[in-house]
Formats: C-alpha cells, structure tokens, sequence
C-alpha cells in the first residue's frame, strides 16, 4: 500500500510538471502581457486556468516560450518591461494592434530574438539604442506607428538583418554610412519619415538588396552612382526627397528593377516596368 502510494505521488508529481510547462517568470511575464494590453478585451481571449501552451498566439517549446504571434487582436497598451523575462523567445509578432507608448528598452536584452513584428500600432519614442545587441535578429518591423530620433547606430551592428522596414514613422537624422555592415538586408524601407542628408554611397554594398524605399522624406544631393552595384534590386522609391541631378542611367537599368521612381529638384523621372501599381511589401 505504501508503495501504491509513493507512485501515486509520483505520477501526480510529474503531471503537475508537464502541466506547468514554463517557468513561473516567464509565465508571470505573459500574464504582465496581457494586464498590461486589456486582455479582457481581447478579440481572442486568454483561458488563464489552462496550461500556456493551449493559449492563443503562444508557442511552447522545450518548456519555454519561443513565439508570441497575437497580431489583429486588438490589444490596447504598452508593452511590459517584464517581456525581457522571455529569454528564448524568437519571434513577436503584436502587429495591427493598438499598442501604446514606448518600445521598451528591455526588449533588446532578448538576444534570442530573430522576428520583431510591431508594425500598425501606436508606438512612440525612439528604436532601443541597444537594439544592436539582438545579433540575431532578421526582421525588424516597425512601420505606421510614431517612432521618431535617429535611427541608433547600433542597429547597423546587426549583421544578420534581412528586413528593416521602418516607414511611416517620425524618423530623422541620416542613413550612416554604417549601413554597409547590413550585408544580408534584403529590404530598405524607410519611406514617409523626415530623414534627411546624402545617400551613403556604402548603400552600392547591400548586394542582396531587393527593395530600397526611401520615398518621401528630406534625403539631399545626387543619387550615388554606386546603386547601379545592387544587381537584385526590385523596386527603387525615391521620390519627394531633395535631390539634384540626373540619376545614372545605369541605376534605372539594373537587371531585375521592375518598381522605379525618382524625381529631383528639377525635373521628375518615373518608370515601371510592371503593369501593378507600386505597392509595400508586407
């Protein structure tokens, strides 16, 4: 009897841990998620007396958080400092919500971070100075929201990054000519800001470069004749900018550009060579 016993303790015991799944830190910073967005008012809603890993937009791996996708789930708030307690998440993705006040600073302590989703919201203040610590990070996506400052120069320290689409946003100050540390950077998308200086000639360098958006903004000078070095580019916005000058005709002829608009001071340069309107990838 004493043994049943024992091993009825014991299975109750390893029930109760696989039911808990995550650390109380890491589920106390969910929780911090959802006081602090309204997750009463949630389109779909959190069951808080069943297990994390049956909650919706949570990912459970290996007894650890690894994804948040709670995208078009009309979640009205900041974001808790406390998120920095998810220490394996890789993805977070709160995109078309109404998130409110700052990008946390914390946010940029989650080295394990690959996806940044955050596009759509009511965000304000400035991008994490630290963000450059998230080495890798892939896809920073921040766009339609109220972001303003320069853009820290530690985000040119992540080599890893694939998307920064930053538009639509309050952004000022220049493109560094850091930006040729961006080896990998597939999408350049900093169009509707109030950016302003010359073009770094170092953007010739992003040589897996598809979309470079820089459209409507206060960019001043000539067009770098180095841009006609980025044989995969797509699509190139630079219209209702200051520039001057002619553009090097061999930029308008790179290979595989199909979305191309430009115009200076002076005179007004437009050309697709695609029936569909131009349009932002999401």
């Amino acid at each position: 009897m004493k043994k049943l016993a024992l091993t009825f303790a014991f299975i109750l015991a390893l029930s109760h841990i696989a039911f808990s799944q995550i650390s109380d830190l890491e589920k106390s910073a969910l929780l911090d998620l959802y006081k602090s967005t309204k997750g009463t008012t949630w389109n779909t809603k959190w069951d808080l007396s069943k297990d994390v890993s049956s909650w919706y937009g949570i990912t459970v791996e290996n007894n650890t958080v690894t994804e948040i996708n709670l995208s078009m789930n009309n979640l009205t708030g900041p974001i808790p400092a406390s998120i920095s307690n998810l220490t394996s998440l890789r993805h977070l993705n709160l995109g078309f919500n109404k998130i409110s006040g700052t990008i946390p600073a914390e946010l940029a302590t989650i080295t394990s971070l690959v996806t940044i989703q955050l596009f759509m919201n009511q965000l304000e203040g400035q991008i994490p100075a630290a963000i450059g610590n998230l080495k890798n990070l892939k896809e920073l996506v921040l766009f339609n929201n109220f972001i303003n400052g320069n853009l820290p120069e530690s985000i040119y320290d992540i080599s890893s990054l694939e998307i920064l689409q930053l538009s639509s946003n309050n952004l000022t100050g220049i493109i560094s000519p850091s930006v040729k540390n961006l080896k990998n950077l597939k999408t350049l998308s900093l169009f509707d800001n109030a950016m302003i200086g010359m073009l770094p000639a170092q953007i010739g360098s992003l040589s897996n470069l598809t979309e470079l958006s820089l459209a409507n903004n206060s960019f001043e000078g000539t067009i770098p004749t180095e841009l006609n070095q980025l044989a995969k580019l797509e699509t190139l916005l630079l219209f209702n900018n200051k520039f001057t000058g002619k553009i090097n005709p061999s930029i308008q002829n790179l290979p595989k550009l199909l979305n191309f608009e430009y115009h200076n001071l002076n005179e007004v340069q437009v050309s697709s060579r695609a029936a569909n309107p131009i349009t932002q990838s999401f």
